[in-house]
Order: structure tokens, then sequence, then C-alpha cells
């Protein structure tokens, strides 16, 4: 996924967290599932840029003259990545435009006296 193309500001915003939290009914349910996507987006960038410099130790082990060059895509590589929101905020965007999926799983949390 191109992280770079998301509606995510790049600074921390302060939102409402009640209003936000409107469809679950719960804030700290609202929080709990915007942190399992920002979970999900942190391990999806770090294996894109893992690949991504693999790639590039591939290919600087077959000959130190191309070094220079090799060194310069790093950065820039490196760049980009500083310059992506952070996944909280991408996840936050998710929630707030509906893009986020979740189901509420529940057990049968009465007991009745029966069964005890």
């Amino acid at each position: 996924m191109d992280y770079k193309k998301t509606n995510a500001p790049t600074n921390t915003v302060t939102r409402d967290m009640i209003s936000m939290s409107e469809d679950t009914g719960n804030v700290y349910e609202t929080v709990s599932i915007i942190a399992k996507r920002a979970n999900q987006i942190a391990r999806e960038i770090k294996d894109e840029l893992n690949n991504k410099l693999q790639e590039f130790a591939a290919s600087s082990e077959k000959d130190n003259m191309e070094e220079e060059s090799v060194n310069r895509e790093q950065i820039e590589v490196s760049r980009y990545y500083e310059k992506l929101p952070k996944p909280t905020l991408i996840a936050t965007q998710e929630y707030i435009e509906g893009r986020i999926h979740h189901h509420k799983n529940e057990k049968n949390k009465d007991i009745s006296e029966e069964e005890l």
C-alpha cells in the first residue's frame, strides 16, 4: 500500500474522541481498534522497508565502485520513509474515513445461576 497517498496529517492533531467513538459507544474500544490497525500498518511499512534495504545489500556486495550511488539511493529510500505520517495518524485517518472494518466478538457474558 502506498502510504504517501493517504490524507493523514504528518504532525499530531487533537481529535475529539467522544465524537469518534459514536459507532462503538466506547472510547477505549475505539482507541484499541485504531491501535491494532496502527500496529498492522507499522509492520507493513517495516517489512516493505526491510525488503528494499535487502535489495541494496544484495547489489552492494557485487561491486564496491557503485557504493556511492547505492548509498544515495539508500538515503533517498530512508528519507521517503521518514517523511511518511506515523502509523497512528494513518490508522486514525482510516478510522475517520470509515475504511477500517471491525466487529465486536461478543461472548455470552451473562451467566445464569443454573450454570453455576
